[in-house]
């Protein structure tokens, strides 16, 4: 669990030894006497590589106020961990910007977990400073579990993604397509035969296309509103689970074991939506639905590991949209993931009654599918909860 990076010492160096590290390619940057060494960090700058290799041996306290932007609190943090010493000054001294008190050198020893053992049950303590806490990323690796076999399950490369599931949507995209190539397929037939509605082999690009588009609004639900919540202070195991879910991807951002999810904590997440989708929908169209999910997972999966460890050229989309996502972890923590802005966009415009509406019309649905019942007599079982939100319940 050592640190990626040398620790912070008190050695001096001088200007010219400086110079000559950079023109050998080190990525040395100042600020003020300060001096670090980037050389681990450049390839995941949001800002391009390039952008720091032509600042190498300079004094970058300028642009950490900005423009384009000022750096925030955590990105000064980050900095310092990579802090190798003070540089003595030329015959005519420079000015020395001091340290910001703020952005201190994360150190294993005083830290307030300890990083030498799994962290996992460790954090429920940490109560009201879990959240200011998790929220201060470190550029180091985390360990969960104490056991090794389990330790091993919780992290996983990004081309495991790719090998894992890539054949399951190859495979069951064939096995959609000729299901609904028999024609026998229809919609509502289980309440209803004379309404219902035949769906062609011709509707397997729209409804795979419908799945990817459900994936991204489930996942902007999932994250938005269990990924973010604040845990209670008091409670040591929702803290924890917190942890596992999603905060350990905070402290840590550049855990590159940790950036995608594992195929077997995935594998039980996925099960989840293949069994509800197959009780809710015809066999055909519920896993043509759930194969667009699937494949929308492993789509956003790889972006998110790009996002981090990418470097896109400058003025293209996923450049912007790398900019975009670092804010999610250095500046706002409930901004900058990819995929909300366009469905943040659409629900928030959207009133209250509405949504109630449809989860009460898919309750039924639901209902009805589940226990062979009309859509009339499943209507009717949620006549009561109606009543109970129209009268504020």
């Amino acid at each position: 669990l050592a640190p990626p990076t040398a620790p912070a010492t008190n050695q001096s160096h001088a200007p010219a030894e400086v110079r000559q590290r950079c023109a050998q390619g080190a990525c040395l940057v100042l600020r003020g006497r300060r001096l670090y060494d980037l050389g681990g960090f450049v390839r995941l700058h949001p800002g391009g590589e390039q952008l720091l290799r032509e600042r190498a041996g300079s004094d970058v306290s300028a642009a950490l106020e900005g423009p384009p932007h000022r750096h925030s609190r955590n990105a000064r943090r980050w900095l310092e961990q990579y802090y190798l010493g003070e540089v003595r000054p030329e015959p005519a001294p420079e000015r020395q910007v001091p340290m910001d008190p703020r952005c201190k050198t994360v150190d294993p020893d005083t830290d307030l977990v300890d990083w030498h053992k799994p962290l996992l049950w460790q954090v429920g303590r940490l109560g009201e400073k879990y959240d200011e806490w998790v929220h201060q990323p470190v550029d180091r690796p985390i360990r969960l579990f104490h056991s090794d076999f389990i330790e091993s399950l919780s992290k996983t490369a990004w081309y495991i993604v790719l090998m894992v599931w890539i054949p399951v949507v190859l495979y069951l995209s064939w096995f959609c397509y000729a299901s609904l190539a028999q024609g026998t397929t229809r919609l509502f037939s289980s309440f209803t035969t004379e309404y219902s509605i035949p769906v062609h082999k011709y509707f397997f690009p729209f409804i795979f296309v419908l799945g990817m588009f459900l994936w991204s609004l489930v996942e902007y639900l999932i994250h938005r509103f269990l990924f973010h919540m604040k845990p209670p202070a008091s409670n040591y195991y929702l803290i924890t689970l917190h942890f596992l879910l999603h905060g350990q991807h905070h402290k840590s951002p550049f855990d590159s074991s940790r950036l995608v999810f594992p195929p077997v904590p995935a594998s039980l997440v996925i099960g989840f939506f293949y069994v509800l989708l197959r009780l809710l929908l015809p066999e055909a169209v519920g896993m043509s639905m759930f194969v667009g999910g699937l494949f929308g997972y492993v789509v956003y999966d790889m972006t998110h590991y790009y996002l981090h460890y990418g470097s896109p050229k400058k003025g293209t989309y996923l450049y912007g949209l790398k900019a975009y996502h670092v804010k999610h972890h250095f500046e706002h923590q409930k901004s900058g993931v990819p995929g909300w802005r366009l469905w943040h966009r659409c629900i928030r415009h959207i009133p209250m009654w509405v949504c109630q509406w449809w989860c009460y019309i898919l309750l039924s649905v639901c209902f009805s599918s589940s226990y062979c019942l009309t859509f009339e007599e499943s209507v009717g079982c949620f006549s009561p909860l109606l009543i109970h939100i129209h009268q504020g319940g």
